[in-house]
């Protein structure tokens, strides 16, 4: 591979990872704040790590066989309609040629429809309940544990599909809009989305509608407990109050003369 091959794919893991931690930590805070929060996997973290050499990265294509890429996770809160996520993604002709690289970022949390829960569904891929399966391919998840078997208060996994809208940034290029769906199909899925996978369509541009592989998945996190703020200023002790001294009401008598 020539130099300036390398480099931009240097840059983009460099960027990519930065980007994952960043929006993890924040993802930390966003997953406490109500029931409807989900991390979202699409090709990456521990779903690497099931010994399905398929399952990383999620690949779409077009009939004609150019194909788009991706891996990435995320955070998104259905009932805010918020999200925050990026990833990477490999733009290949329809011969496999490599026609861009670069990173994609959420900006937009367009819909959600939740499946279900899968309680099971990680058991079932062959993970062990305390496993840390820290391979080249892991990420960190939230809740700062790897693995993402315990994170905020032991997630489950769930079915669904997100869709997104996201900017491509391809090294080097112009950044493009697209519309990105992520489908999990676990719970109860419905008939018109029963593939695994990713779809994605270009702002005036291609669709990319035919899910060739690719492994995807929402984890529901349950948020802790508020626990009351404590006021910043502490309340004055009741006046009866052991080892507190009450002052007087009156003003006391003058000493007799």
């Amino acid at each position: 591979m020539h130099t300036q091959e390398i480099l931009p794919f240097a840059l983009i893991r460099c960027l990519a990872v930065s980007g994952m931690a960043l929006l993890l930590a924040a993802g930390t805070g966003v997953a406490q704040t109500g029931p409807a929060n989900y991390a979202l996997l699409v090709g990456a973290g521990f779903l690497c790590e099931m010994g399905n050499s398929s399952a990383c990265p999620a690949v779409v294509k077009t009939p004609d066989g150019s194909s788009y890429e991706l891996t990435g996770v995320g955070v998104l809160d259905a009932q805010e309609k918020s999200v925050t996520a990026t990833g990477t993604f490999v733009h290949k002709s329809s011969d496999g040629t490599t026609l861009e690289t670069g990173i994609w970022i959420a900006k937009e949390l367009l819909s959600f429809q939740f499946y279900g829960l899968a309680p099971g569904a990680l058991m079932r891929e062959g993970m062990a309940m305390g496993q840390s399966p820290l391979g080249p391919r892991q990420m960190p998840m939230p809740g700062g544990r790897m693995g993402g078997m315990h994170m905020m208060g032991s997630p489950m996994s769930a079915g669904g599909l997100a869709v997104l809208r996201i900017r491509l940034l391809p090294m080097p290029g112009f950044a493009r809009i697209a519309t990105l769906q992520v489908n999990c199909p676990l719970g109860k899925v419905p008939d018109e989305h029963p593939t695994e996978g990713i779809r994605l369509s270009l702002e005036r541009g291609m669709s990319f509608e035919q899910e060739v592989s690719g492994r995807t998945m929402f984890l529901m996190t349950r948020p802790e407990p508020k626990t009351a703020e404590k006021s910043r200023t502490q309340k004055p002790p009741a006046p009866d109050s052991p080892g507190v001294e009450s002052e007087p009401n009156a003003t006391p008598p003058e000493n007799p003369r």
